[in-house]
């Protein structure tokens, strides 16, 4: 076996170790990287998982000492975030920036659509057993997202004489959106949970590295001529876009990666 395969490789390395602090228990993921120098804890918002990571030759008795060390921090960090907010009969949800009450209606068919009542709450409802209510609803938001961010990429692309290959709607973790040098467009299904001039800002940013695929002065402008809240979005955007991940957020130990990070000073 290679010299660097043999430097990575820890088959009886555990997955995550737990840190107590203050009589509670905090599960911590492990992770090594190669081009790591020091141990780094954070935070990733929208799981609300702790990471720890490893420079190549760290040990599993120093990664613990750490984690420990900075039971506080974590402890600290995690009762800052906000809390998840499943898809489930009465949890309120931004739609296109517009709060929204799940209500189910057990009995009732269809499967899911929204109602305004006379006093102007919005309801969000839902058919058919309990246990069905989550997926439903996720299935309408996700495609009530493919329908605004299809017309809007499409509408922004002919402004600039562009064309797109394909609009893709995903729940990506690392960022709002992509374009792809072949004209692929992909987005975060949750910004249909944002009012619809976040939306806009992010189709226009999108849309323009299909022109200029950098963040050039040539690049802002084509941004700015496609849409004119590009300052209003992107303060929305980091006041209130980590909290757009909490909504159906699965309950999972070890859950995906997500980069909103934080980390010990």
């Amino acid at each position: 076996m290679p010299t660097r395969a043999l430097l990575y490789r820890r088959p009886a390395e555990p997955q995550a170790i737990q840190v107590v602090f203050d009589e509670s228990v905090y599960l911590v993921r492990l992770r090594r990287h190669r081009q790591a120098r020091r141990y780094t804890l954070r935070i990733q918002a929208a799981t609300r998982e702790v990471v720890l990571t490893m420079p190549p030759r760290g040990c599993l008795k120093e990664a613990k000492s750490f984690a420990e060390k900075h039971g506080g921090w974590i402890a600290a960090r995690l009762h800052r975030l906000p809390e998840a907010a499943p898809f489930a009969h009465g949890t309120v949800v931004p739609v296109r920036g517009a709060p929204h009450r799940i209500v189910h209606r057990r009995g009732v068919r269809g499967t899911v659509w929204i109602e305004i009542g006379d006093d102007g709450e919005r309801s969000l409802c839902v058919a058919g057993q309990a246990e069905h209510v989550e997926r439903r609803v996720y299935d309408f938001l996700k495609r009530e997202a493919r329908s605004d961010l299809e017309v809007a990429s499409r509408a922004a692309a002919a402004l600039l004489g562009v064309r797109i290959r394909r609009v893709s709607v995903r729940d990506q973790s690392s960022r709002w959106g992509s374009c792809s040098t072949t004209g692929v467009l992909s987005y975060s299904w949750r910004l249909i949970l944002a009012p619809s001039f976040v939306l806009d800002y992010l189709v226009a940013h999108e849309v323009a590295h299909l022109v200029e695929m950098n963040h050039s002065a040539r690049f802002w402008r084509l941004v700015d001529r496609m849409c004119p809240h590009v300052r209003r979005a992107k303060t929305w955007l980091d006041v209130h876009g980590t909290d757009l991940h909490r909504y159906g957020m699965p309950q999972s130990p070890l859950p995906a990666q997500f980069p909103g990070t934080s980390r010990p000073r």
